[in-house]
C-alpha cells in the first residue's frame, strides 16, 4: 500500500509538472488538462518518492512532477512491478504498461546534474476506470 504524496499535470510536452493535488482521471485516457493523455499505453506517469529522495541527497533540488511524472507515490517500489500490475485508489484503476522509457538527453535535470531517474524508475500505466485522485490518498496494489 502506497500514499500519494503530489498529483502532477503539465499543459504542453516537454516540461516539468506542476503538482496541482487534484485531478480527474478519465477512462482509457489519461489525466484531464495533462499533455500526455490520449489513446496510448504511456496515460499516466508514476514514480517512487523514495527514488525522488536518494536523487536529491546527491544534491539535486528537483520538486514533484520535475521528472515529467503524474504521480509521486510513497511506499511502493513502482520500477520492481511487473507490466499489468494493477492499482486502485479510490474509484480509480491504473494497470502497469510500461517500466522506463528512453530519456532525451536535453532535459533540465540531465543537463543540470548528468543523470535522470525517469528512464530507470519511472513507470506508465493506462486508465482502465476514471475517477479522482488527490494528494494524501492511498494507492494500492490490486490482487487478483
Amino acid at each position: 500500500m502506497g500514499k500519494v504524496i503530489a498529483v502532477c499535470t503539465s499543459p504542453e510536452k516537454g516540461t516539468q509538472k506542476k503538482n496541482v493535488g487534484r485531478a480527474e482521471f478519465i477512462e482509457d485516457y489519461g489525466i484531464k488538462g495533462d499533455a500526455h493523455a490520449g489513446k496510448w499505453h504511456r496515460q499516466v506517469s508514476l514514480l517512487s518518492y523514495g527514488k525522488i529522495e536518494e536523487f536529491c541527497s546527491r544534491g539535486a533540488v528537483v520538486g514533484n512532477g520535475a521528472f515529467g511524472e503524474n504521480l509521486v507515490v510513497d511506499g511502493i517500489e513502482l520500477s520492481e512491478l511487473p507490466v499489468g500490475t494493477r492499482f486502485a485508489c479510490n474509484d480509480v484503476i491504473l494497470e502497469l504498461t510500461q517500466i522506463g522509457k528512453e530519456c532525451h538527453r536535453g532535459c533540465e535535470i540531465f543537463q543540470k546534474m548528468g543523470d535522470c531517474i525517469m528512464p530507470r524508475e519511472g513507470v506508465f500505466s493506462k486508465v482502465i476506470r476514471g475517477g479522482f485522485i488527490e494528494a494524501g490518498d492511498v494507492l494500492e496494489i490490486i490482487k487478483e
